[in-house]
């Protein structure tokens, strides 16, 4: 009968979405390297799979959500958390009718998150604390560019630059510090345009540079604010994929932007069979 799927994006970070309430389907690493190769499936930074939460093994303990995003980076590792696309999961959730739009629980391995969709379309997600763990380098093209590392239930990154961040190549992975990283490391690259709003630049670990990175976007202001001595407040964030607004508080983060389901479709069982 084929394998049902949406297709959406975050601020042009983009997911094919799988319905898989029962959690039955095999999701090999192959088959997500295929379905999110841009020349031989459907293209994507990654895959969001809709499970019950009673249906994943390693869901955190005592998790409330009744919905479970089941995210794999493009080259089918497994992530704890994508703020992009909770956005895209939550108003999937809400478009197939298995939610009701308004607040509700999204789980994820850094947690259950709670989102609210609103009548036009964008999604708020509270992204939980923002935590300054430390500093370190990451190098480009032989350059070492100071940064903040910053934990936001993945780790980050986040190096604040007056170099013109346009020019930066991001082809290849940053260097990292492999001790300090063991997983790898999401790379921010940012440009404070004023107090209120930064522009920046991502290399997501598993994926490459993409559009945008929604934990990123937390990173980028939790560590933008730590700088400036400020314990929170609310910056617009530019990426290449559009805009974003961040507010960091004292015991959590909100990410507020757009959620767009683009289209839905059927993948062939022989397709399937094939990846």
């Amino acid at each position: 009968m084929g394998i049902e799927f949406a297709k959406g994006h975050g601020t042009q970070n983009d997911f094919v979405v799988l319905a898989d309430a029962e959690g039955k389907l095999e999701l090999t690493d192959d088959r997500v390297r295929a379905l999110c190769d841009r020349n031989r499936g459907l293209g994507a930074d990654g895959v969001l799979r809709v499970v019950r939460s009673e249906h994943v093994a390693d869901a955190p303990e005592g998790t409330k959500a009744e919905w479970f995003m089941d995210y794999r980076n493009a080259d089918g590792s497994i992530a704890e958390m994508c703020g992009n696309g909770v956005r895209v999961f939550a108003n999937y959730l809400v478009q197939a009718k298995l939610a009701e739009a308004g607040s509700f629980l999204v789980g994820t391995r850094a947690g259950d998150k709670p989102v609210v969709v609103h009548e036009d379309g964008s999604v708020t997600v509270d992204m939980g604390p923002a935590r300054i763990v430390g500093e370190s380098t990451a190098t480009v093209s032989g350059r070492a560019f100071h940064g903040i590392a910053v934990d936001v239930g993945n780790p980050h990154l986040v190096c604040v630059t007056d170099v013109e961040i346009a020019d930066l190549d991001l082809t290849v992975p940053p260097g990292h510090d492999p001790v300090m990283f063991p997983h790898g490391v999401n790379v921010e690259f940012i440009s404070q345009l004023s107090e209120s709003e930064l522009r920046m630049r991502v290399h997501e670990r598993g994926v490459g540079e993409t559009r945008s990175c929604g934990t990123g976007t937390v990173a980028a202001v939790a560590a933008v604010l730590h700088r400036s001595g400020r314990a929170g407040g609310e910056l617009l964030v530019n990426i290449p994929g559009g805009q974003v607004r961040v507010s960091i508080g004292e015991e959590t983060s909100t990410l507020t932007g757009p959620a767009v389901l683009v289209a839905e479709g059927t993948l062939s069982d022989s397709w399937w069979l094939g990846g």
